[in-house]
């Protein structure tokens, strides 16, 4: 597996990742987190909701590197 594939599927998890955070995340509700108890997960809502944000946050930016490093073909496959 050379080091372009393992960036791809590192991309394509943190894109569901973040997909998966927003939906979780609702400012104004229990969003799809309350369907599992996830809201009681936690112990306060702003543990919570400050637990999403720092780690959506940090997948979009994940996300966000790796789809430049990865469309501007700055690292060539091996083969």
């Amino acid at each position: 597996m050379n080091p372009v594939s393992i960036l791809q599927i590192i991309w394509a998890i943190s894109a569901f990742s973040l997909i998966v955070l927003i939906l979780l995340h609702s400012p104004k509700g229990d969003g799809i987190g309350g369907i599992g108890g996830q809201a009681q997960l936690f112990t306060s809502a702003k543990s919570a909701e400050t637990t999403l944000n720092r780690t959506a946050w940090a997948l979009a930016v994940m996300f966000i590197g790796l789809t430049i490093v990865l469309s501007a073909g700055w690292l060539e496959p091996v083969g």
